[in-house]
């Protein structure tokens, strides 16, 4: 004979269904865009690139993903890999700066805020520096500075152009004036590269901010941007208690950048690729 099988128990106050271990759907199966609350598969957000397909939204991405994107078939050397900070300052606030460094890589696997690699881009060899927001908010300390630095050389050594993606949230406090140090010492390098007429593109993503901003973001000889990126130097809220008005709409937007003059295109990220290609081979030719 046939277990009888108990679908409902009576509990106080009502009905509940017997199961003996309530289940939980497991994290990170779903991306709920923050613009317009759309939520898709997580799969078909990185199948588009991490960008919505409602508002287009454009998702904060790492090295990895601009790498993947980028680089033919994804193939690409990443240089020296293994530059991580010193505390110089015997720095501490809520957090003593070691450990704080200790666990953004714990939590990111990166050494520090950007990552450099070289690889092919429809062909042609590149070399480029990807910003990393969630090492310390992609804050520019002396390591950022360096690993610049040394690309620049390297580009100059084998004659290839560079791109850097920028996103950060301005120099990293922690390391005081040896992070300020790095905008001098990258837009010097940075001039090094110009004199070497060796072509250098700034693609700037959300946020871009401070240091950064005032560095080597905006000393590209392209600067460009993807969709609805912040770019400032001190950021909104800052400015409009400063100067005590309302700001313009879409201030400080890539958008709002272009139509002022900071910016020579916008490229969506579905794009991006094929535009740097073509923008590469430009200057080849």
């Amino acid at each position: 004979m046939a277990e009888k099988v108990s679908w409902f128990k009576r509990i106080r106050g009502g009905i509940t269904t017997s199961t003996r271990e309530k289940k939980e759907a497991p994290e990170g199966l779903w991306y709920k865009c923050p613009s317009c609350k759309h939520i898709v598969d997580t799969n078909d957000n990185a199948a588009h690139l991490w960008v919505c397909q409602k508002c287009n939204h454009h998702q904060r991405i790492g090295s990895k993903e601009y790498f993947g994107i980028l680089f033919d078939e994804g193939k690409y050397k990443e240089v020296n890999a293994n530059l991580a900070s010193a505390d110089p300052l015997n720095f501490s606030d809520t957090q003593k700066y070691t450990e704080r460094l200790a666990s953004s890589e714990k939590k990111t696997g990166l050494k520090d805020a950007i990552s450099t690699a070289t690889g092919k881009i429809e062909g042609v060899e590149t070399m480029i520096a990807c910003m990393d927001f969630t090492f310390i908010g992609g804050s520019m300390g002396a390591v950022v500075g360096e690993k610049i630095s040394r690309a620049i050389d390297c580009c100059i050594k084998k004659k290839i152009p560079l791109i850097i993606i920028s996103k950060s949230g301005g120099a990293r406090m922690m390391e005081a004036a040896h992070s300020l140090m790095q905008m001098a010492k990258t837009s010097v390098k940075l001039a090094q590269l110009g004199k070497a007429k060796i072509p250098y593109i700034s693609l700037i993503t959300d946020p871009t901010t401070g240091g950064v901003t005032a560095s080597y973001a905006m000393l590209g000889d392209l600067n460009i941007a993807e969709p609805g990126a912040l770019i400032g130097f001190a950021g909104p809220r800052v400015v409009r208690e400063t100067i005590g008005k309302d700001l313009p709409k879409d201030f400080q937007t890539s958008e709002f950048l272009l139509e002022h003059g900071f910016l020579d295109f916008i490229v969506e990220r579905k794009n991006l690729k094929s535009k740097l290609a073509q923008t590469l081979k430009f200057f080849a030719a």
